[in-house]
Order: C-alpha cells, then sequence, then structure tokens
C-alpha cells in the first residue's frame, strides 16, 4: 500500500472520508449477519471511525488495522480510550477496552492476527484503492480469514470518468467477480447523490451506494 499517500492526508486533515456519526446503514443492516454479541469483528483501514465504537457497544471486540498512526491516536484520544501501545511483530498495537487496533500494512497481516474473527466490517477499505490493488486486497483478506466469515460491505458506484478516486467506483459486477465462490447478498441501493453536495459540485451526475452481505 502507498504508506506515504496515506499518512500525509492524514497528516494535512485531508480526511473528507472520515464521518463524524456513526453509518447508518451499519445500525440498519449490521443485525442481518445474526452475530453473537461476544463475536470479533475485524474493521480493515479503520482510521478513526466512530463505527468501530457502535460495533463495540453491541458487545463485539474490535480489531481493526491502520498505516497513520497518527489516526489511531486520534481516534484513542478523542474517544478518551484508555489504550496501551505493544509491539506485536511488524505491527504496534494499541490494546485494551474491546479494541486491538494494528498499525501497520494491511498486506502484512497473517491468518493467526485474525483467527478469532467472526466478521468484517469494510464501509472504506474496498473503496479507497485503485483496481490492481482491489483484487490484491480481496485475496489477502479471503486468505487470511478463518472459516464461516461474514462481512458487510458498503461501496460507492458512479461513472469513474467523472472523478478521481478516492474514493473510488466500485460497481456490482466487480464486487461479485472479487468475491466470486462467495454467497453475495445485495442488501440495499441507492442513488446518494443528493447527499453529497461536493460530489455533485464535481460534474458527477450518480453516486450508487450499496450494501452487501458476503458469507464465505
Amino acid at each position: 500500500m502507498d504508506v506515504a499517500f496515506w499518512q500525509t492526508r492524514w497528516q494535512r486533515g485531508e480526511t473528507g472520508f472520515h464521518k463524524s456519526r456513526v453509518n447508518p446503514l451499519l445500525s440498519r443492516w449490521w443485525p442481518r449477519l445474526q452475530l453473537a454479541p461476544s463475536a470479533r469483528v475485524w474493521v480493515p483501514l479503520c482510521g478513526k471511525s466512530l463505527d468501530m465504537l457502535w460495533l463495540r457497544e453491541q458487545g463485539h471486540q474490535v480489531q481493526g488495522v491502520e498505516l497513520a498512526r497518527s489516526a489511531l491516536e486520534s481516534f484513542i484520544e478523542e474517544q478518551q480510550l484508555k489504550l496501551s501501545w505493544q509491539q506485536q511483530g511488524e505491527f504496534d498495537a494499541a490494546v485494551g477496552e474491546g479494541f486491538e487496533l494494528l498499525c501497520g500494512d494491511f498486506f502484512n497481516l497473517a491468518a493467526q492476527q485474525l483467527s478469532e474473527v467472526s466478521a468484517v466490517y469494510d464501509r472504506a477499505a474496498l473503496i479507497a484503492l485503485p483496481p490492481e490493488m482491489r483484487k490484491s486486497y480481496v485475496q489477502h483478506t479471503r486468505a487470511i480469514l478463518p472459516p464461516g466469515w461474514q462481512m458487510l460491505l458498503v461501496t460507492l458506484d458512479y461513472p469513474q470518468e467523472q472523478r478521481a478516486g478516492p474514493p473510488f467506483s466500485v460497481p456490482d459486477q466487480e464486487v461479485r467477480a472479487l468475491f466470486s465462490g462467495c454467497r453475495v447478498e445485495l442488501l440495499d441501493e441507492q442513488d446518494v447523490l443528493a447527499e453529497h453536495a461536493v460530489f455533485a459540485s464535481q460534474g458527477m451526475q450518480t453516486l450508487v451506494e450499496r450494501v452487501y452481505r458476503i458469507q464465505s
């Protein structure tokens, strides 16, 4: 992954992808996964997402990975969490209060680090990556997750030529190709351009948000 690119965006405050509230799609559709409250949830490219707090409030143990340590430090400080930093192989990890947040490159993760994960919440990882990296991301994800995993995936779909990513456009057919062999269930699909004035001002004509439940 382009470590310098993402670290620079966090340092400059270029974090338009960060939301100041819990994603309503998460609270609406997460129950569809029918997980035990104690299930461990994996959040790739987690940043300082408030969605992690919501997941923990449901009783889940939350694991995440993020390149920019400044994002994790901001999350810990802003939420007044008492997490301790420790070394876990190639990763620095902030641990405590139901969280295990790894700082480092997603592609350096090994299966043993996710051996207890039951589900994945991906709102901002897949759409943050260009096409070739998306393939590698999904291949690696599927290789290191334990059998029986589920995923709640949120994507955006728009004419890519109308705007440079990230976030990138990930059409429905690409999702189904990337997760070929899995059960892919479309839960929600709506045009949300009216809710994103910045995208509309850039000349975008449509912005479709989709939510999927994916089962291995």
